[in-house]
């Protein structure tokens, strides 16, 4: 009976992150205009499922790393009721922030669970020195690295954007490269960059033509998708890794199960986070949104692979303080109102997941 009671609180937890969660990489296209609310939780919840799927392979050291083994006592990993009340805690705080479109931090919200229940139960036997190493320094350094980088590119961009380059012609050229024996013409590009209607004036058989601005739509489309495919690969594992005492259960079942439920609930849930994220907090251009994405997606695929809890959403969210910062329309009000919503998921975790605690035990 307790196993199925997990299952279903773990889906719970996964419905609730995939609401909070699925959407962000996708808020750049939605809040630039490029793609509509639909095409975008669409793509978000394709590309989010497939770096899911990709956990199975890339990520299992995470899976271990949120079990709470080595930070809380063994006994204390072993109990399905442990497990269950973090579930429940985590999932109930995430969820309350959708319903009021705060993006907030599963991860946050998981470690909350995982250390306040383990206080609680084990009279304090927590490793606070893993904790804070293994935890809590990832999650704090991966915003501030975000933003201080989006601001650097946005920056320099907004310094360096030619005003008259619409386009990318590579014409056809001869050049005569003389040998001993004898004089042969070697056709060689020649690299234009102009307006669309000077490129226009050269032959089109003659002509390789890159329009500039689509190309960079296109760019900024597969980044949104690498940040979602990043965020389901980092973030799959991390509930996967309550499953993991259920015997009949086995890892790459559980994030098949994890990622279906996740999706559901992006498709469902996710449009007051995406309303928040791609209209409140700051306006971009589909350049500017372009490298927060390129940042956001290197960080969280890089804490993944080694195994690190980097948060999707702080680590989206810094991105796009640093872009709104650097090009000026930062709305600090709103982000003020997300750094409240980010100290209160640790502290609303462990209250909620204790409670649950007493709850479950008193159940089973």
């Amino acid at each position: 009976m307790i196993w199925i009671v997990l299952i279903s609180a773990v889906a719970f937890f996964s419905y609730s992150n995939g609401a909070n969660d699925n959407f962000k990489g996708f808020a750049t296209l939605y809040g630039s205009g490029m793609l509509s609310y639909k095409r975008a939780i669409t793509w978000a919840t394709i590309t989010t499922f497939l770096g899911s799927i990709a956990a199975i392979i890339l990520a299992v050291s995470l899976v271990r790393s949120f079990s709470g083994r080595g930070l809380v006592a063994d006994a204390l990993v072993n109990d399905p009721v442990f497990a269950l009340s973090v579930a429940l805690g985590a999932a109930i705080t995430v969820i309350a922030a959708t319903k009021v479109g705060m993006p907030v931090s599963s991860t946050h919200a998981m470690v909350g669970a995982l250390v306040g229940t383990g206080m609680v139960v084990s009279r304090g036997n927590v490793e606070f020195s893993k904790l804070a190493t293994g935890f809590l320094l990832p999650l704090i350094l991966t915003p501030i690295c975000s933003s201080f980088l989006s601001f650097i590119f946005v920056r320099f961009q907004l310094k360096s954007t030619p005003t008259n380059c619409d386009c990318i012609c590579l014409p056809e050229t001869e050049l005569l490269v003389q040998s001993t024996q004898n004089i042969q013409v070697v056709e060689m590009p020649t690299v234009i960059f102009d307006k669309m209607e000077n490129c226009e004036q050269i032959p089109q058989q003659a002509t390789l033509r890159f329009d500039r601005a689509k190309l960079e739509d296109y760019l900024h489309l597969f980044s949104a998708g690498l940040v979602s495919f990043a965020r389901g690969l980092n973030d799959t594992p991390k509930i996967v890794a309550l499953l993991i005492l259920i015997p009949f259960l086995n890892i790459q079942v559980g994030m098949i199960l994890v990622a279906v439920v996740m999706a559901i609930g992006g498709l469902i849930n996710a449009r007051k986070i995406a309303e928040t994220m791609s209209h409140k907090m700051t306006t971009m251009t589909s350049r500017q949104g372009l490298s927060a994405n390129l940042i956001t997606s290197g960080l969280v695929i890089g804490a993944s692979v080694f195994g690190l809890p980097a948060s999707t959403t702080q680590v989206s969210v810094g991105s796009l303080a640093g872009m709104g910062w650097a090009n000026g329309t930062a709305n600090f009000q709103v982000f003020r109102q997300i750094l409240f919503a980010w100290v209160l998921t640790l502290p609303l975790g462990a209250a909620l997941a204790i409670a649950a605690n007493y709850l479950m035990s008193w159940v089973f």
